[in-house]
């Protein structure tokens, strides 16, 4: 790898590896095991950006000794909050952070173990080896509080580089 602008940086290595076009989000897991090494490894989908303190996540991971943790995250609401009494708005809030449910925030510590629970290429990640790993009761929650935005559509793009444009990404936590 090679690292330009910096005087000093993380001792990496970066590997890109071809899962192929058809392969679902649990079958490239699979096909990555030979890059894996024996341990405990970390694992994005790459369409979040977040505060998340990753040593904390990995502290949480290894003090439960579960197969697999996944980062929980409130994310903001879509649309305006109105608590209502009859015709009558009693509360409004535009567009809060939802304080009731979880949603998978994409950001993942796992053990190798999990691959067991992925059939091949045509396995998606987020259906039946985390239902089943929940089932089994292998699978952890870690509830992150902070910032957590998805890039799913055009609207969060243009919400996140706004918050960049005016100096106050909450996940820029670097100088």
């Amino acid at each position: 790898m090679r690292v330009h602008g910096l005087e000093q940086h993380p001792d990496w290595a970066v590997d890109l590896i071809d899962t192929g076009l058809e392969t679902q989000t649990g079958g490239r897991i699979k096909r990555i095991a030979p890059y894996l090494g024996k341990g405990t490894f970390m694992l994005t989908y790459g369409d979040g950006v977040s505060n998340l303190n990753l040593d904390e996540l990995l502290k949480f991971h290894r003090s439960h000794g579960k197969l697999a943790t996944l980062t929980a995250a409130r994310p903001l609401a879509r649309f305006g909050h109105i608590k209502v009494n009859g015709d009558r708005v009693i509360e409004f809030s535009e567009k809060p952070q939802t304080s009731e449910g979880w949603v998978n925030g994409g950001f993942f510590v796992l053990e190798l173990g999990v691959l067991d629970y992925i059939d091949g290429d045509q396995t998606y990640w987020e259906r039946e080896p985390m239902e089943r790993l929940a089932k089994d009761g292998r699978l952890m929650a870690y509830k992150h509080t902070g910032f957590w935005q998805c890039m799913d559509t055009l609207r969060d793009k243009n919400l996140l580089n706004e918050l960049w444009d005016s100096g106050k990404a909450p996940w820029k936590i670097w100088d």
